[in-house]
């Protein structure tokens, strides 16, 4: 458990630097692409709920907070990496990411039923 205690701190404190980072230090340079800073918000706040369900749930399997980690890195470095001028061809990327989010649920979910 302290493992994935470590891993939602460490998930949950690079969404908020992110978020500030995007706020503040990256406003102007984020107004140059129209949909960027939906994609900076939209990746701060994914990545930030699923440090949360990382460190809040208590399933028999590490198998969930496994798939979220992975799932919430990839979804909101594709999402970060485009806003920030990279070529848009990551967003083909992106729902590799959204599909480990969602495996994880499911799998939570399964574990959860076999108790």
């Amino acid at each position: 458990m302290s493992g994935r205690l470590v891993t939602a701190g460490l998930l949950g404190a690079t969404a908020v630097a992110l978020g500030a980072f995007g706020a503040h230090g990256l406003k102007d340079h984020l107004a140059l692409i129209p949909e960027a800073g939906g994609w900076w918000q939209t990746a701060t706040f994914y990545l930030l709920s699923h440090a949360l369900a990382v460190g809040a749930i208590a399933s028999p399997s590490a198998w969930p907070a496994r798939l979220w980690s992975a799932g919430a890195l990839i979804f909101a470095a594709t999402l970060y990496a485009m806003a920030l001028g990279a070529p848009r061809w990551l967003g083909a990327i992106t729902p590799l990411g959204g599909t480990l989010l969602i495996a994880g649920w499911l799998t939570l979910a399964w574990s959860a039923r076999r108790r």
